[in-house]
């Protein structure tokens, strides 16, 4: 008989965005860094990705979190963000889900109260504060990568839209940020696919009009996400509230505002100069899930200011659960993806 291989999993959300957490059942992956091991589970080992995120064993709408051995000695754990589009190197709800799921699996002893630790993401070490009461992970505030605004209020024209307004971030990833009662939406649930065709036609419009170069990384490929921002609230001293949501793919508009999406939000307040480093912004998404950003500072990176910033949200686990990966299965491509088992014999 051929071995069974298993792929061990805890899936978890966040806001309503699932994270298929991989806890075992993957072989060593080469790299001295995170970030370098990445790399080659993209090249060289995509088919986990895409076994996790398509039928028969997930949907796009999904992420996957491959836990790995950190790098950094000062870190807990490691881990590689695995999205429909690719490989991000920085998620603001994925680094809540996995930060759960490390506390959870007891990587990380539970500490009543508050606790902190180190996480080794792609994009480098990030902070962890995590609030425990009775054994329950009440809250997970983590680093969002320092964002900054690339452009101020452009235009695009955009068949069946007309001309769009719209600025872009950068907080991990370029971000379109529009406004939504600019192009006639509320940011109601009842919207969700109205909101995902407008965004792809203004995204695919940008694309092929221009693309962005990040200050420091350089060509970091197309513009690939918009945020849609409602109204802004101002709902007490330094503490604002403001409807969101966010593309990611065709066809997807992910079930939280997201923590990248968050704090490009943050970028773009700042840039314009309405809030100041203490302020909060509680983004609410089209299921009625938040995050909270925390507008923390400002550092000068060259001519770019830079907007340091926190996300604060809570992680639920739903499932802990064996996958059977059958390379037998017509459904199942094991080309780029049986090399890493770990049963693999």
């Amino acid at each position: 008989m051929k071995p069974e291989l298993t792929i061990q999993l805890m899936d978890t959300h966040a806001g309503g965005d699932v994270s298929r957490i991989v806890t075992g059942g993957i072989a060593s992956l080469p790299g001295d860094t995170v970030r370098a091991q990445m790399e080659y589970l993209r090249d060289h080992a995509d088919g986990l990705r895409r076994l996790l995120l398509e039928e028969p064993y997930g949907i796009p709408e999904m992420s996957v979190d491959l836990l790995v051995p950190p790098t950094d000695p000062l870190a807990a754990a490691g881990y590689i963000i695995m999205e429909v589009m690719g490989y991000p190197i920085y998620s603001g709800s994925n680094t809540i889900c996995t930060a759960t799921a490390v506390l959870e699996a007891g990587i990380v002893p539970k500490q009543e109260g508050r606790q902190q630790f180190l996480l080794e993401s792609p994009a480098g070490l990030v902070q962890i504060d995590a609030t425990v009461r009775d054994g329950v992970v009440e809250s997970i505030t983590c680093e969002g990568l320092p964002s900054y605004i690339h452009t101020y209020r452009a235009t695009v024209e955009v068949p069946s839209l007309g001309r769009v307004t719209y600025s872009v971030a950068y907080s991990g990833g370029f971000y379109a940020l529009v406004d939504a009662k600019e192009l006639g939406f509320d940011l109601t649930l009842d919207e969700e696919r109205r909101l995902a065709e407008a965004a792809h036609a203004i995204v695919e419009a940008v694309q092929a009009e221009r693309r962005f170069s990040h200050h420091t990384l350089g060509d970091v490929g197309p513009l690939p996400f918009l945020h849609f921002m409602g109204p802004v609230e101002h709902v007490g001293e330094g503490y604002y509230r403001s409807r969101s949501a966010t593309y990611v793919h065709p066809g997807v508009i992910c079930r939280s505002t997201t923590g990248t999406g968050t704090s490009a939000r943050l970028a773009l307040m700042n840039y314009e100069g309405s809030i100041k480093p203490g302020d909060r912004l509680e983004t609410i998404s089209l299921r009625e899930t938040s995050f909270i950003g925390e507008f923390s500072a400002v550092e000068q990176s060259g001519e770019v200011q830079m907007v340091k910033n926190q996300i604060t949200g809570k992680s639920y686990v739903i499932a802990r659960s064996d996958i059977v990966v059958n390379c037998d299965d017509p459904m199942v491509e094991c080309g780029s993806l049986h090399h890493i088992l770990s049963g693999q014999q």
